[in-house]
């Protein structure tokens, strides 16, 4: 009888773990989903300061094509956003609508269409968790409505 309940405890205290680090693995990365609405399913993403590196997952939930209606993910400091996202304009769908090698620029996706999804990797180290963060969808028009804010949390 002692021996059940030492196993059942132990079984337990392992399934514990177990979903604690799943939870912790997970932590350095998001996934954000878009669609042919121009909106996100999130309006805030966290990056823990503890991250080396944060990954960004984007799928466009809709079927319309990157062309039509497609969308991206960047990060600036909330100051460089709206310069980011006009400057990207006249970059064209070939470089995402964002000037190449944009130093404001602390992560982004490729433009994508309905049904595709995309992945960005950034260094966390350089952030400061007194900054004012952004993300938005860099296609011509959609910052106004596609925008949200990052946390850093110490």
């Amino acid at each position: 009888m002692i021996k059940k309940i030492f196993v059942g405890t132990a079984l337990s205290m392992a399934a514990m773990l177990a979903s604690t680090n799943a939870a912790y693995a997970n932590e350095c990365e998001v996934t954000v989903e878009s669609n042919d609405a121009m909106k996100f399913n999130t309006s805030n993403v966290v990056i823990p300061a503890t991250c080396d590196d944060f990954t960004v997952t984007l799928k466009h939930t809709g079927q319309l094509p990157k062309q039509a209606m497609g969308h991206n993910w960047v990060m600036t400091t909330k100051a460089n956003g709206q310069a980011v996202a006009t400057e990207g304009m006249s970059a064209g769908l070939d470089n995402n609508y964002l000037k190449p090698n944009d130093a404001r620029v602390i992560g982004a996706t490729d433009v994508i269409g309905g049904g595709e999804e995309t992945t960005t990797t950034f260094s966390v180290k350089d952030l400061d968790a007194n900054e004012e963060y952004m993300f938005f969808c860099s296609f011509p028009g959609h910052i106004g409505i596609m925008q949200g804010t990052v946390t850093v949390e110490a």
